[in-house]
C-alpha cells in the first residue's frame, strides 16, 4: 500500500463492513477508495452512478450473502467515489477547473498505480459503468474484464440531455432540493419500490433519499457536467477483447442503451441479463438476481464461491456441484439473452 506523501488515509466502518477508506492523489484532485478484502486477492475496482458512492450503490448487493461469499472469497473490493461523493466530502474549491470523462478514467489508472495493482475486475453502475467502460478502452492492459449494470456507451440522447440539464441548473439555483432528488430517484430505481399515492416508498428509495441529501450539490453538478458532456465511445467497444457482463433492468431508462452496448460488444466474450421488475440500479434492487450470473461468469475466469458461503478460500465450490436448472431464467427472476459468455479454445 502506498504511504507516500501523495495520499492520506482514514480509518472507518461502514455500516456492514469494517475497511479503510483512502484518499489518493491524482492530477485532477484527491479521490476517496473505500478498500476491504485480502489485498493479495486480485483486485475488484467499483465506480457507481452520479450522486452516489458505494453505500448508496453497493451495499444491497455486498449484503446479499451469496454474493459477498462470491466476491469476497475471490477478490480484494476498491469502492472508488466519484470526485467529492464520499461521506462526509466538503465542496471541490471554485478554483478547481472543470472535469471530463477523460480525467475521470486517467485517475482510475492514477489509483491503480498508487496500490501497485496491474489488471483488475471493474463493475460500475451506469455513469460509473461508463466511466470504467472508457477507461478500459483507454487502458485496456490494465483490464481483466466488465460487469456494468445499466450502462451507457453513446453520447446523451436529446431527453437524457435536457434532463440532465434541468437537473444542473437546479443543482446551482437550489442545490439538492426535491425536484432533483426526484428525478434521480427515477434515474435509478423501477416504479414499483419509488411507490405513488396509494403505496408509500420502499426503505430502500427512502433511504437512498437521505443519503441524497447529504451530498454537495457542487461537487455533484460537477460529475453530472462532465457525464452530460460524454463522448460516444461505441467504436472502442469494438477492440475490447475480454469478457463483459451487462444487467438491466427492464425498467431502466436506459435498456436501450444497454441492448446497444451489447450489441457492440465482442459476442464471443459478453453476456446480458435483463432483470425483471428493476430499475437501474440492479446492485440495489434486486441484487440476488445478479448472484448466480456473476458465479457462471467468474467461474470463466477461475474464480469459485467458496462452500457454506464462507469467506475461507480453502475449499471452493466445485462448478460440476451446480444444478443446472439454478440458472434457469424462472429460479432468478431474469431474462437471459442467448450470448456466449466463454471464450472459444481457438480464440
Amino acid at each position: 500500500m502506498g504511504d507516500s506523501g501523495d495520499s492520506v488515509y482514514v480509518d472507518m466502518e461502514s455500516t456492514s463492513l469494517a475497511g479503510k477508506e483512502h484518499l489518493v492523489k491524482t492530477g485532477h484532485g484527491f479521490i476517496s477508495v473505500f478498500v476491504f478484502g485480502d489485498l493479495d486477492k486480485p483486485a475488484l475496482v467499483t465506480y457507481p452512478d452520479l450522486a452516489l458512492n458505494y453505500i448508496s450503490c453497493f451495499q444491497g448487493l455486498f449484503t446479499c450473502p451469496e454474493a459477498f461469499s462470491l466476491l469476497l472469497h475471490n477478490f480484494c473490493i476498491y469502492h472508488i467515489c466519484p470526485p467529492g461523493h464520499q461521506l462526509g466530502a466538503t465542496v471541490i474549491g471554485t478554483d478547481e477547473r472543470t472535469i471530463s470523462v477523460d480525467d475521470l478514467a486517467d485517475q482510475i489508472a492514477e489509483i491503480l498505480d498508487y496500490f501497485g495493482l496491474g489488471s483488475v475486475m471493474c463493475m460500475g453502475v451506469t455513469a460509473g459503468a461508463y466511466i470504467l467502460s472508457l477507461f478500459a478502452i483507454k487502458y485496456t492492459q490494465r483490464v481483466m474484464g466488465l460487469i456494468l449494470v445499466s450502462p451507457l456507451c453513446r453520447a446523451p440522447s436529446w431527453s437524457e440531455w435536457l434532463c440532465n440539464k434541468v437537473m444542473s441548473n437546479l443543482l446551482y439555483i437550489c442545490g439538492m432540493c426535491g425536484l432533483v432528488k426526484e428525478l434521480l430517484l427515477m434515474r435509478y430505481f423501477g416504479k414499483e419500490v419509488r411507490g405513488n399515492a396509494d403505496v408509500p416508498e420502499s426503505d430502500m428509495v427512502q433511504s437512498c433519499r437521505r443519503l441524497l441529501g447529504e451530498r454537495q450539490s457542487p461537487n455533484v453538478l460537477r460529475f453530472l457536467e462532465a457525464i452530460n458532456g460524454r463522448p460516444d465511445i461505441t467504436q472502442g467497444l469494438k477492440k475490447l477483447k475480454f469478457r463483459s457482463l451487462i444487467f438491466v433492468g427492464e425498467n431502466s431508462p436506459f435498456h436501450s442503451e444497454a441492448l446497444h452496448m451489447t450489441s457492440k460488444l465482442d459476442q464471443r466474450f459478453s453476456a446480458l441479463v435483463e432483470v425483471r421488475a428493476s430499475g437501474s440500479m440492479v446492485t440495489e434492487e434486486q441484487p440476488d438476481a445478479m448472484s448466480i450470473p456473476l458465479e457462471y461468469f467468474l467461474m470463466g475466469y477461475g474464480f469459485y464461491r467458496p462452500s457454506q458461503f464462507s469467506v475461507s478460500p480453502r475449499s471452493p465450490l466445485s462448478p460440476t456441484s451446480i444444478s443446472p436448472e439454478l440458472f434457469s431464467p424462472e429460479s432468478m427472476g431474469v431474462k437471459l439473452k442467448p450470448i456466449k459468455t466463454r471464450i472459444p479454445e481457438e480464440v
